[in-house]
């Protein structure tokens, strides 16, 4: 069996690497090609050409390398084209997966397609699964509740779990090895202001001044903030302002993410920039607080098309409203911190539903990498 699989970001590296390991284990001659990262190739895939060359995000930046990304799609269609494979697999990435798909599918129609990440259709923009119809065979989710939007369009979707659940967690000794290291033996909150330097510059006010009314109602509560690689000096900026010593945890002085783990682990709440983190404190069992902002135009577009009343993913997947969010225009310091002050207080409710979000995302049950495989198999023709 021969599979061509194509990943443009670290996130989509794991899911590839995963699948890949999960095929290795069903069909041991399985050979790959495609674009990769570094646990990709830890598989054996020889990337075509380097990953981040196609991992752009934005309007700017896209419309900026417009012409070398253009070059890139062309260049992978014609790689699979040429190769034959019995399987594309197309891995989150859209704006260039779903180009690649288009050029493969109008001359090669007899190549499998499989897209891995359902689009967000639940969300905004509905329109996308139809549009994705005529040029993917199947499609992979990651949320349980997926699968009904893309069969709606006439895409065959299978759920195979949210690579969350098997993510390592920190144990309590390791825990209470932090909380000592950093003479942490009260309270703590961990500050997560986002993983670009956009959201950073925005969140970055208000999670100051939400750090002062708590640090003013709570001053036994320490702040602890994991940055992200992309923004650690930014990070660290932020955190030199705020009072009561806190604890920054830079990356790069944390290779294998294990303070970070146990930083999630030790913390009592967290105030936490809206993404894909909630599900990574969901399942260290760390109650939260969410809150976002964007820029007023970005407001009412996004506000006018968005078909949820919450966009945090704990509250989506279990069915509740456990976790607060302040979006948008409510994105202002004093209920922040009051909310937080109250989930510090009363974390039990918000504790069952993200232990459902975890169960539900396929915590106990097959890994995700396996389950993809066995997706992909299973509807391969015969």
């Amino acid at each position: 069996m021969q599979v061509f699989v194509i990943a443009g970001e670290a996130s989509g590296d794991k899911l590839g690497a995963a699948l890949m390991g999960g095929l290795r284990g069903m069909v041991p001659e399985v050979t790959f090609r495609g674009i990769g990262g570094a646990r990709m190739a830890e598989q054996g895939l020889h990337s075509l050409f380097p990953m981040d060359e196609i991992s752009v995000m934005g309007v700017v930046e896209i419309l900026r390398e417009y012409r070398s990304l253009k070059a890139r799609i062309r260049e992978t269609a014609e790689a699979v084209i040429a190769a034959r494979p019995d399987v594309l697999i197309t891995i989150d990435l859209p704006e260039f997966c779903l180009r690649v798909a288009k050029l493969v599918k109008a001359r090669a129609p007899d190549i499998r397609i499989v897209h891995y990440v359902a689009p967000t259709v639940w969300a905004w923009r509905p329109g996308r699964a139809a549009k994705m119809a005529p040029l993917v065979d199947q499609v992979l989710a990651l949320l349980p509740f997926e699968p009904p939007y893309m069969e709606a369009a006439g895409i065959p979707c299978d759920f195979v779990g949210h690579p969350v659940v098997t993510d390592p967690q920190a144990t309590e000794a390791e825990a209470a090895a932090f909380r000592a290291a950093h003479g942490i033996d009260g309270p703590m909150a961990l500050l997560l202001p986002g993983s670009r330097r956009s959201e950073l510059a925005r969140l970055a006010p208000v999670f100051a001044e939400v750090a002062a009314r708590l640090h003013a109602a709570r001053p036994d509560l320490r702040l602890v903030l994991p940055a992200a690689s992309s923004v650690a000096e930014q990070v660290a900026a932020l955190a030199a302002g705020l009072p009561g010593a806190p604890v920054v945890i830079d990356p790069r002085e944390d290779p294998g993410g294990g303070r970070k783990r146990a930083a999630f682990r030790a913390a009592d709440v967290a105030l936490a920039a809206s993404g894909t983190v909630s599900l990574e404190l969901a399942a260290a069992d760390t109650p939260m607080v969410v809150a976002y902002d964007m820029s007023w135009l970005s407001r009412q577009i996004i506000g006018r098309m968005l078909r949820v009343d919450t966009v945090t993913l704990v509250n989506l997947v279990s069915d509740t409203r456990a976790v607060p969010e302040f979006i948008g225009a409510n994105c202002r310091p004093a209920p922040i911190a009051a909310s937080v002050l109250s989930v510090l207080k009363n974390p039990g409710a918000q504790r069952e539903a993200m232990a459902l979000a975890m169960d539900r995302l396929g915590r106990g049950g097959p890994p995700p990498g396996e389950r993809a495989a066995r997706a992909v198999l299973d509807r391969m023709p015969i």
